[in-house]
């Protein structure tokens, strides 16, 4: 929302919404169309052995590159327990149905969290004084703020291992399933984007725990809950990474040996990466840049535009060949931004409004409240 302008950051979240709903589902029907059942079968097939290639290089970084918990204080002694005692043990199942109950628990976690936003809203909000420009309906980071949204809504990596679970998978339940999963996570990010966004306005960082402060008991709650939430989550992005790195070296079958050492590593590798990163902001958007845009826009629309016979003007072709260059357009200029425009992150600094003293923070003025953060921020970096 920041980025992009709230009233275009809420049309933009359920654009990208729309279109993660419909690329999901032509995924499947690539898949029906070609007689294939994995992401990279499917690929394989329609583009050979370079598209195979390539997939298999951002399915394995998209969910390797997703962070598996960097909230918590003394944040690299908790990582690697939290890493050890729970994320390996749950990394190591090799049936997808049960990750997904485990992940079930993440789900609720999350509505815990939303409520922890939402009464934020109310009870914090209007203590911090709203920005300049604050509800201008687009700003020029709206590219950014896209891969951030597709970052958020993809799952295009594991949809044919979810698929392939179902008791009796076929399109028109996958349809249904998919419809309703979007539905409700784009209800979700819209109560979390404008709750958010609403609190801090112009002060909104990459990592929206950044925000809050740290005697806040009720957010140090909710960020314990999101760190339970990463953990129970990323046993399935690693089960996607260790089924491209199976399929592209080992044939697609591990011994419970090689599983285990694999899993390790993987692990491991992933750990010692969110050990040296602390801020949130630039990891979504790479990754929904670099991994998410071709995964969610690009390579779906190009497989069932070569697998299909529909007539051209047939409305999912016609859809497919809008998906294809925009997804491009996102892919590239969010880069360039992304390097050149990263999102702010404060790692472990106190908000100016956190001070004591401030109470009456709305009738300050706005060019004393930057004065005062940029003085407030100097003295941290000074004392640390």
């Amino acid at each position: 929302m920041k980025q992009a302008g709230f009233p275009l950051g809420i049309l933009l979240l359920f654009w990208v919404s729309y279109i993660t709903d419909f690329s999901l589902v032509l995924l499947i029907k690539g898949g029906a169309l070609s007689g294939t059942d994995s992401y990279q079968s499917l690929v394989s097939k329609t583009f050979g052995f370079p598209g195979y290639l390539l997939l298999s290089t951002l399915q394995f970084m998209y969910p390797f590159i997703v962070d598996p918990g960097s909230w918590f204080i003394s944040r690299h002694f908790i990582i690697a327990v939290s890493t050890v005692t729970c994320t390996l043990p749950l990394s190591l199942y090799r049936d997808i149905a049960k990750l997904g109950k485990i992940s079930f628990i993440s789900t609720i976690l999350t509505s815990v969290i939303l409520g922890i936003v939402m009464t934020r809203a109310i009870s914090l909000g209007p203590n911090i004084p709203k920005t300049d420009n604050a509800w201008v309906f687009a700003k020029p980071n709206a590219i950014q703020a896209v891969g951030v949204m597709s970052f958020a809504f993809i799952c295009h990596h594991n949809c044919f291992l979810v698929y392939g679970s179902l008791e009796e998978p076929t399109v028109a339940k996958w349809r249904r399933i998919i419809h309703t999963s979007i539905l409700v996570s784009v209800f979700i990010c819209v109560l979390f984007a404008t709750c958010g966004y609403l609190t801090f306005t112009g002060f909104t960082q990459g990592d929206l725990f950044e925000n809050y402060c740290r005697s806040d008991d009720l957010v140090t709650f909710g960020r314990l809950c999101y760190g339970i939430t990463v953990i129970l989550t990323y046993p399935i992005e690693c089960f996607v990474t260790r089924e491209v790195v199976a399929n592209v070296f080992f044939g697609g079958t591990l011994s419970s040996v090689f599983h285990t050492i694999l899993t390790v590593v993987i692990v491991t590798a992933a750990t010692l990466v969110s050990l040296l990163i602390d801020c949130l902001g630039i990891v979504l958007e790479l990754n929904g840049v670099l991994c998410a845009a071709p995964l969610v826009f690009i390579i779906p629309s190009a497989c069932y535009l070569k697998l299909s016979e529909e007539p051209r003007t047939h409305s999912d072709k016609i859809m497919a060949c809008i998906l294809f260059p925009v997804g491009a357009v996102v892919m590239v200029a969010g880069f360039v931004m992304a390097i050149t425009n990263p999102q702010d992150c404060t790692h472990g600094q106190e908000m100016f409004y956190c001070f004591p003293g401030n109470a009456s923070l709305a009738n300050i003025s706005w060019s004393h409240l930057q004065l005062t953060a940029q003085r407030s921020f100097r003295n941290l970096s000074t004392f640390q």
